[in-house]
């Protein structure tokens, strides 16, 4: 992979080996056992080399600039790719984002797994920046979730971060987080606590709670993050009584953006939102062959 490439990735907080291997994946899906796309093939002399623009079609917000070219680059390491914006700023339609030189036959080949990448990541940006606006003045942050595309998530989690909002765990693996049925399959709420403890003494821990009498029996079992779900305002702000500062609080469930702000007035910390990284459209870029 280009040097730049890399460089810019890393930047970013991406492992370059783990999205040389998404875009491996996905050229393989495009251009089957053969390795090839017929048409470029068939239209396009070998020899014949172009520029091409990619051009925002929408207004929105963008990531995954340093993707886009990975792309690029592993179709053929003879293009050269120039950002003309960052990640993270809003962008208009109309807007070039990045040129894009080499042989031509190499730009169509890449195009459209440079774009899905690209466009997904933008999207989930843009639905994010909208969370992260609507909470604009309090102290509530917009947290993803792991309802993640197989095979996406790095790429999908580092666009909410472009977007404004905050990463919550990666996977089963960094953060252990206690639901309904660890609690009914472990005999209760503090005998699920004291065993991830007693097991995973150095891994984060979080409980879901439903009622003020569960975020109480978390604390006291030594919690200090605690999931809130589906959660009125009003009862939230019970916990948030209840709890004071001995706790993070987050709440999810059956969130919106028309009732984000009243949900962030209750004082939680966060407020998840799994359609993040599950819902969120696209934003449309397209790749213009200059004339």
């Amino acid at each position: 992979m280009n040097a730049d490439i890399v460089v810019a990735l890393t930047g970013a907080g991406l492992d370059p080996v783990e999205v040389e291997r998404i875009v491996r994946t996905a050229l393989d899906e495009d251009l089957g056992p053969s390795r090839l796309d017929v048409t470029s093939v068939a239209t396009i002399p070998d020899d014949q080399a172009d520029t091409a623009d990619l051009v925002a079609r929408a207004d929105g917000v963008l990531a995954g600039l340093a993707v886009a070219a990975a792309v690029f680059d592993q179709v053929s390491p003879r293009t050269k790719w120039k950002d003309k914006a960052r990640d993270g700023e809003r962008v208009a339609r109309g807007d070039v984002l990045a040129t894009v030189t080499g042989p031509t036959r190499a730009l169509l080949t890449a195009e459209r797994t440079a774009l899905n990448l690209l466009c997904r990541m933008s999207g989930v940006a843009t639905h994010t920046r909208a969370w992260a606006d609507a909470l604009a003045g309090s102290k509530t942050t917009v947290l993803d979730t792991r309802k993640t595309t197989p095979g996406l998530r790095i790429l999908e989690k580092y666009a909410v971060r472009a977007g404004g909002g905050t990463n919550k765990r990666m996977g089963l693996y960094d953060v252990a987080m206690i639901k309904d049925n660890h609690k009914l399959a472990a005999g209760g709420l503090t005998a699920a606590y004291r065993r991830v403890r007693e097991s995973f003494p150095d891994v984060a821990v979080q409980v879901e709670v439903t009622t003020v009498a569960e975020a109480v029996e978390s604390v006291e079992a030594g919690a200090t993050f605690l999931l809130c779900d589906n959660m009125s305002p009003a009862l939230l702000r019970e916990v948030v009584a209840a709890v004071g500062d001995r706790a993070e609080l987050e709440a999810t469930g059956g969130l919106t953006l028309e009732v984000a702000p009243e949900y962030a007035a209750t004082g939680v910390d966060y407020l998840s939102v799994g359609a993040l990284t599950h819902s969120s459209p696209i934003l449309d870029i397209a790749l213009d062959l200059r004339p």
